[in-house]
């Protein structure tokens, strides 16, 4: 009996593998960008070969790296990310920054487990200078004593958008006459820097940042009633863990304004 003489609902058909938009889309920007192959030359400074037998298996057919568009070159002049491995040992040094010299700008760093992080169980040896930074500018960290190939390969990523960024890098030379406009000028500094360091002690860097500046936008909006302002503003905010930061800079604001 032949396959096709089996029902359509007994044979066995693979589903084909398909990309989140979200991943698809940021490939082929990237592809789009970069426009070719990325290519990695590796550098052992002096490790015990754990890494390098990580790294080759994710070049490999299990892990295959080279569908990312990542390839191995035997020399670093054709290389535009440098992978150096274990600790940064003194016979190494001077190699390691010939390799770093041969390479062409843009190019990016990567220091390579453990031993390349921080010189690993050999950052005190008497012959090893500790990882790769004290020697060379490193973009990107990738930890782990070896690293799993999915280590190496989210590090070979992140490598990638750092390589994006330094194609499109685009440098701006302020002229003298230049000046930055400060935002909420008619807030006084010492009294902008608390809001600032409170909100961000109570939400984080990033969050902080905007729901202070919401708050102070608020204040500024209503220069006659600043106290007002900040009632309006936390009896409308649905978002109770907001409305607490909000509470907490009102009484901020009330103890700046008794004492000043």
């Amino acid at each position: 009996m032949r396959e096709n003489d089996f029902p359509e609902r007994l044979q066995w058909r693979p589903d084909p593998i398909t990309l989140d938009e979200k991943v698809a889309e940021a490939k082929k920007k990237l592809l789009e960008s970069i426009k070719r192959s990325v290519y990695v030359y590796r550098v052992d400074c002096g490790g015990c070969n754990g890494c390098e037998i990580e790294i080759f298996s994710t070049i490999t057919a299990v892990f295959d790296a080279e569908r990312f568009g990542i390839k191995v070159v035997p020399s670093p002049r054709h290389a535009d990310v440098l992978l150096y491995t274990g600790a940064m040992t003194r016979s190494m040094r001077e190699p390691a920054i010939r390799a770093y010299n041969a390479a062409p700008d843009p190019k990016i760093v990567m220091s390579y487990g453990a031993c390349g992080c921080t010189g690993g169980i050999f950052h005190d040896n008497y012959c090893v200078w500790g990882g790769t930074d004290p020697i060379l500018p490193v973009d990107v960290y990738v930890p782990g004593c070896p690293p799993s190939p999915p280590a190496t390969i989210y590090g070979f990523a992140t490598a990638l958008g750092i390589l994006d960024q330094k194609l499109h890098a685009s440098h701006h030379v302020a002229p003298a006459d230049e000046q930055v406009m400060l935002p909420f000028p008619m807030i006084p500094y010492k009294v902008r820097t608390a809001f600032e360091r409170e909100a961000r002690r109570m939400s984080g860097y990033y969050y902080g940042k905007q729901i202070v500046d919401e708050f102070m936008l608020a204040l500024m909006k209503d220069r006659t009633d600043a106290l007002g302002a900040a009632d309006r503003l936390i009896s409308e905010e649905t978002d109770t863990r907001k409305r607490a930061v909000f509470m907490d800079l009102k009484a901020l604001l009330m103890s700046k304004v008794v004492q000043e």
